[in-house]
């Protein structure tokens, strides 16, 4: 069965050698010094390790199960969900007055990749209650928030956002689901929704849905969509539950992967909602909990990666497989480890490089947020807005990737399901679908992102580049390996913008043909930025006399390889796009 080690030192530099974190002025970040976060993560890491990583396998294998309606988790899922509530595990970022900590985002992400890493299923339940709570936060009434907050907050009760149906997915001004108002200021929600994750389940007292639908004679398509609050158990005025709601689970559906979450197709006939927000407004109070839902499904394809790559180390070290071909290096066994082997380094190179800079810059995505929603900083919510679809799209793609090299060192063994390696590669699959398609991702950033605010947050990011190109351009330790490179990739990505510019206006297809692209060049010079970041807190650390000098020795390595191996992608995205739309639109539907 795999093993999960939660990477804590990893995060740890992170947080204090590159994002510098108990020095920041966003408030609440000057508690956040080295001895409070690693006291939070080796705690946070104990748990993934030793309780959440042994039921991942139990849930992949078990399933969820529904017996007259009600829908059973995996063994030994209802006891770790107790343990994950009463360590206060939910709500690590929520306000104090809600049941919270007040911690910031950052450390929530930290906490949230160790424990997606060691069991994404699992942690999917308390991830989507925190997207929905984050809504009612934002959007609710006091009274809406005093009801339902502090339950979601503690998990006692769980929450779910509902969007797809059947015949609606993307396009979501398609959604037949009715909201009938009453006269008591309610609505009778009727209709079906489908994919929902965690709508049903044993594992808390009730479930509160956030659920679009169209209120009857609402404007046409998406700008009819409201959103509402919709229990699995009405909520009394003191705070009990009363009837059950007209919400129901018509079935389990059968996935490629994350088994241990319910997902389920949800059946709503007449059941009492409260608006949430305003009329006709659903889609700007659904985006709250998407936009978080964004960044954390970014944070499972990372996960995975990290889970999956620690056990292809692992193996490759164990594992006697031919021999060195220029020197034995275990003479006295009868083959070398596989890890002597030039392709599978350059395979396990592949993957620690993209894990350890995608975790950079997701934490440095998830400061941003911080410095936005605490700090009340516009230029933060610009550029974390610009990144969003790159942090989804990109690391959940290269995330899905690395699963599959991981898998792949494991030979014959990797695609037999006794050695677990197949589960990160399926689990990590549904994290390019869901919360929005890679696809569309790439889209919103091209067709929406790119222009917002007349395109000065992609401005911002490219001076952000150059401020730490001109700041560092007397290292002499980073030029070579670390600024050079990410100069150039700097411009291809540069060179794509003006391309879309000169060319999209005429054809759009010629900026959405290329907007997949796109989302990797931009998503290979993030990760160049961050390599370059943490190269530069490496040295630093070496120069200071550090007593850890393997540690940022191997940063430095691995650092210089992706500069190397892998941010020169940049250049093939680049000649993809400026290919235009001619060779994607070429075929008539007829002749595919």
């Amino acid at each position: 069965m795999p093993s999960y080690t939660a990477p804590t030192r990893d995060l740890q530099f992170i947080l204090h050698d590159v994002l510098n974190a108990s020095q920041s002025d966003i408030p609440g970040y000057a508690e956040m010094d080295a001895d409070f976060t690693s006291a939070v993560l080796e705690e946070a890491g104990k748990i993934s390790s030793e309780v959440l990583a042994p039921l991942n396998t139990v849930g992949d294998t078990e399933g969820c199960v529904m017996e007259n309606g009600v829908v059973r988790t995996p063994t030994g899922f209802k006891a770790a969900f107790d343990q994950v509530r009463e360590g206060g595990w939910t709500a690590l970022d929520l306000p104090e007055e809600f049941g919270g900590q007040n911690m910031p985002y950052l450390l929530g992400t930290a906490v949230g990749e160790m424990f997606s890493g060691s069991n994404q299923a699992f942690t999917m339940y308390q991830g989507l209650t925190h997207g929905a709570a984050s809504a009612i936060l934002v959007h609710g009434t006091d009274e809406q928030k005093a009801k339902y907050l502090p339950n979601m907050a503690a998990c006692e009760w769980t929450g779910t956002m509902n969007l797809t149906e059947p015949h609606c997915g993307t396009d979501l001004g398609l959604m037949r689901t009715k909201a009938e108002p009453q006269r008591d200021g309610s609505y009778r929600i009727s209709g079906q929704k489908i994919f929902i994750s965690a709508g049903e389940h044993d594992m808390a007292d009730n479930i509160i849905h956030l659920v679009l639908a169209k209120i009857p004679g609402g404007p046409e398509g998406i700008k009819g969509v409201s959103l509402f609050i919709v229990p699995k158990f009405m909520v009394n005025d003191d705070g009990s539950l009363g009837e059950r709601n007209g919400v129901s689970c018509g079935k389990i559906e059968e996935k490629m992967g994350i088994h241990g979450n319910s997902t389920c197709v949800m059946n709503y006939d007449e059941a009492t909602g409260y608006l949430l927000g305003e009329e006709h407004k659903g889609m700007r109070a659904m985006f709250t909990m998407m936009n978080e839902a964004r960044i954390g499904v970014g944070m499972q394809g990372l996960a995975q990666a990290e889970a999956a790559y620690q056990n292809a180390v692992e193996y490759a070290k164990d594992r006697l497989q031919g021999r060195d071909v220029t020197g034995d290096k275990n003479p006295d066994g009868p083959a070398d480890p596989l890890i002597v082997h030039p392709d599978i380094r350059r395979s396990l190179m592949d993957q620690k490089s993209f894990v350890e800079g995608g975790r950079a810059f997701l934490l440095w995505g998830s400061q941003m947020i911080d410095q936005s929603h605490r700090g009340g900083d516009e230029a933060a919510e610009g550029l974390v807005s610009l990144l969003t679809p790159v942090i989804k799209g990109f690391l959940t793609d290269e995330g899905y990737d690395m699963t599959v090299l991981a898998q792949q060192v494991y030979g014959g063994h990797g695609y037999i399901e006794e050695w677990g390696m197949s589960q990160f590669t399926r689990d990590a699959r549904i994290a390019m679908i869901y919360e929005g398609a890679n696809g569309v991702q790439a889209l919103d950033l091209v067709g929406r992102k790119l222009a917002q605010d007349g395109g000065k947050h992609v401005m911002a990011f490219f001076d952000m580049i150059k401020t730490f190109l001109k700041e560092n351009e007397g290292n002499e330790a980073l030029k070579a390996d670390f600024l050079d490179p990410l100069k150039e990739a700097s411009k291809h990505l540069q060179a794509a913008g003006m391309y879309f510019m000169q060319n999209g206006m005429k054809n759009p297809n010629h900026a959405l043909a290329g907007s997949y692209d796109f989302m990797h060049l931009f998503g290979h010079v993030c990760l160049g930025l961050m390599w370059a970041r943490m190269a530069k807190a490496a040295h630093a650390a070496l120069d200071d006399g550090t007593s850890d000098a393997q540690f940022y020795e191997t940063k430095l390595a691995t650092g210089r390889y992706y500069m190397k191996r892998r941010l020169p992608a940049t250049a093939l995205h680049l000649a993809r796009i400026e290919s235009g739309a001619d060779p994607v639109m070429v075929l008539d539907a007829d002749q595919f």
